[in-house]
């Protein structure tokens, strides 16, 4: 093939595919990326820069051809909790430095490093963090004026010793406008998927949502001043987001260690958050491409080293953008680059008409965005895994609640150990139990792996074994054990002869046993 039909293959491709694809992820990703900073309590521009260098910088970087990258509600919290307590040059450091310890991880070739999270916590995280998201934004949602109604843990909102009389003040600054527009929006999102709109469903259901409510506001300014919303209850966009400039601060990073455990925390969280969504959107891309999780890190720790330098909110792959990419029939990275580029006119060229997006709208899909995170199904499908699943997931989400994310991962991370050491502490071995002619025999049966965590526990075993009884430790079908345990068996075989024990070992090697005094 010349480079000519090559040049004219591929122009078809992206005007037949990537070009409408691409507009389509741009009209889900505007809303997102506007609310995802709504909720981070950030100004509502930085969601839009980190919309923009995702398309523009990570797809081309990016070993995948359908990951979509922009600002994610996995970060909502944290990014919230730390511009609560520093300043934005502050801020920029933090996501600027997280995304240079994404790049390091990429190069260390750390890209697997989301199979060492169960996914029990890894769950647990996300459904929290659905949570917070719905509790931050159903102020927004019912036209509350001060979207700080409760501005740290979620716990606050049941703690709070002003709670009847912030309680009476939000029932006094209800919006009906804002409610009805609400209402209309989360109807949407239910009735989308009846076989009655199929013929609409080529439609992005933010876009409806955000042009519906654009509409209503101005009908309602012009026709029914009642139910007209208040200024601030409306996205403010600078005229030129680029023009308030600023440079991170890195100065606090060798003073403050608080702030340098967040450098981590956005790196960890960024990086699980785009692992995990680009094995799901390999998992439905129709070409069934892999993509390389440690080239994946490097864009996305470049992305963000530029969203420390530009003034953006921490991004990562996102699975809602990518499935919408996927669906939209994208076939090439040049689909999530296009949607770039119209984020980018749209912020130059049209500020005004995104000015108009009333906050109530961003706030009824981010509630969405948090239900879906935290389907009641997720529970119950959890729970039927068993316990060793359940409690770590429900622990997390509970810590996470009352405390803080990097808290309640940790403790969630230690509570899956604990099972896992707990399984392999009872599982190793089996024991059994046979009386011929007057004499007791105990059959301890190992497994594949006998390690030190099986030792006290089998120690018990041997030591309750009668006297005069009969014990045979079968170790054929074990491929390793611990010296821990060859010693203590070793250690109980002339202890056996002392109490009329008649012990038989099958392939267990006796080994020397070491006196300490």
């Amino acid at each position: 093939m010349t480079n000519t039909r090559k040049l004219r293959y591929h122009a078809g491709i992206y005007l037949k595919h990537d070009l409408p694809a691409g507009l389509t992820v741009f009209f889900v990703a505007l809303p997102l990326c506007l609310g995802i900073a709504l909720a981070s309590g950030a100004p509502l521009y930085t969601g839009i820069v980190s919309g923009i260098i995702g398309g523009l910088v990570a797809s081309l970087i990016s070993d995948s051809q359908l990951v979509v990258s922009g600002p994610a509600a996995g970060l909502t919290t944290v990014v919230a909790f730390v511009l609560a307590n520093y300043n934005f040059n502050i801020f920029m450091a933090v996501v600027a430095g997280a995304g240079l310890l994404q790049i390091l991880m990429g190069l260390l070739r750390l890209g697997n490093i989301a199979g060492y999270f169960p996914s029990a916590v890894i769950k647990g995280m996300m459904a929290a963090i659905g949570i917070i998201l719905i509790s931050k934004q159903l102020p927004v949602a019912l036209g509350y004026q001060q979207p700080d109604f409760w501005s740290k843990e979620f716990i606050n909102l049941i703690t709070d010793t002003h709670l009847f009389s912030n309680m009476r003040e939000f029932y006094s600054q209800l919006s009906a406008g804002t409610l009805l527009i609400t209402a209309l929006s989360l109807a949407a999102y239910t009735f989308w998927e009846k076989p009655m709109f199929d013929k609409l469903r080529f439609i992005p259901v933010p876009l409806f949502v955000v042009a519906t409510s654009i509409s209503l506001t101005i009908i309602f300014r012009d026709y029914v001043p009642a139910l007209a919303l208040n200024p601030n209850e409306m996205v403010k966009l600078p005229e030129h987001i680029f023009s308030s400039f600023q440079l991170p601060d890195f100065s606090i990073l060798k003073s403050d260690f608080t702030v340098v455990k967040y450098v981590f925390v956005f790196a960890m969280l960024a990086s699980l958050e785009t692992l995990l969504c680009i094995e799901a959107i390999d998992n439905i891309d129709p070409l069934h491409r892999t993509t390389s999780a440690n080239r994946e890190l490097l864009a996305q720790g470049t992305g963000n080293v530029l969203c420390g330098f530009m003034g953006g909110i921490p991004m990562t792959g996102v699975i809602v953008r990518g499935s919408a990419n996927v669906e939209a029939g994208a076939r090439t990275r040049w689909a999530s680059f296009t949607h770039g580029v119209f984020m980018l006119i749209a912020v130059i060229g049209i500020p005004f008409i995104i000015n108009k997006i009333p906050l109530c709208a961003l706030a009824s899909i981010l509630i969405v965005t948090g239900y879906k995170l935290t389907k009641p199904k997720l529970y119950s499908h959890t729970f039927r895994l068993g316990w060793n699943q359940f409690l770590p997931f429900i622990i997390t989400i509970l810590v996470i609640l009352f405390t803080d994310l990097l808290i309640g991962v940790s403790i969630g991370l230690l509570l899956s150990i604990f099972f896992i050491v707990r399984n392999n502490y009872i599982a190793d071995y089996d024991v059994k139990k046979e009386t011929h002619l007057g004499i007791t025999t105990y059959t301890v049966k190992l497994h594949t792996n006998v390690t030190f965590l099986d030792k006290s526990k089998m120690k018990d075993v041997l030591e309750n074994v009668p006297d005069y009884s009969k014990v045979i430790i079968d170790g054929s079908f074990t491929k390793h054990i611990d010296h821990d345990v060859l010693e203590m068996i070793s250690g109980y075989r002339m202890n056996a002869k002392r109490r009329g024990i008649e012990l038989e070992l099958k392939n267990v090697e006796l080994v020397e046993v070491t006196e300490m005094h």
